[in-house]
């Protein structure tokens, strides 16, 4: 049996691990769709 606190931090660490999953896949659509990017991200073929 872990200790709840290291058990906690897994947890934690994973469901990070899964929202910037989500937020690569939500920024590979909004990269192909334009301008629905956001300002940190490279917007490729404009000059």
């Amino acid at each position: 049996m872990l200790h709840p606190l290291l058990q906690e931090d897994m947890a934690f660490k994973q469901k990070q691990k899964e929202e910037q999953k989500a937020m690569e896949q939500l920024k590979a659509k909004a990269a192909g769709k334009g301008p629905l990017t956001g300002g940190g991200i490279k917007k490729s073929g404009k000059k």
